[in-house]
């Protein structure tokens, strides 16, 4: 599992000219799922994103966490996270099929939601518009392989 989470001040994402997630302050996450991952990989994932600290205290260090900042989150799936890249067009065999990611990027949201975070997000497989105003800019690459 893949994530790249930027910090931000808003994000939304836009599907068909409709608004279906928005957020203020917290993180924008781009998640990609990968055919090996499993459902404690995802609550791990989840658990190391909402626990990050990169938020400024009051001198102006990165010490703070998304819940004390009172942070949300907006998730929208991104299989080409797992792009082949070895070719001028890239492959996304490596990504994981519908079957296996749906349930597990559900499970995601699913694992942020239950540490108390409002969480919103965009929709499986639709060709999305996503907007942010970067924090920072603030952005980090989370990969389950690493942790």
């Amino acid at each position: 599992m893949r994530a790249v989470v930027t910090r931000v001040k808003e994000a939304s994402v836009e599907i068909e000219g409709k608004i279906t997630g928005k957020i203020e302050k917290g993180f924008l996450v781009l998640l990609g799922i990968g055919p090996e991952d499993t459902e404690a990989e995802t609550v791990k994932m989840a658990e190391k994103i909402c626990n990050c600290r990169v938020f400024e205290d009051e001198n102006g260090k990165m010490n703070l966490s998304l819940d004390q900042v009172g942070g949300a989150l907006l998730v929208v799936s991104q299989f080409t996270l797992y792009a082949d890249l070895k070719k001028r067009r890239p492959g996304f065999s490596h990504a994981a099929k519908p079957d296996i990611a749906i349930p597990l990027y559900e499970k995601f949201m699913d694992a942020c939601r239950a540490r108390g975070f409002a969480v919103e997000h965009g929709e499986f497989g639709a060709d999305m518009q996503v907007a942010s105003v970067n924090d920072g800019p603030v952005t980090l690459l989370f990969d389950s392989a690493e942790m």
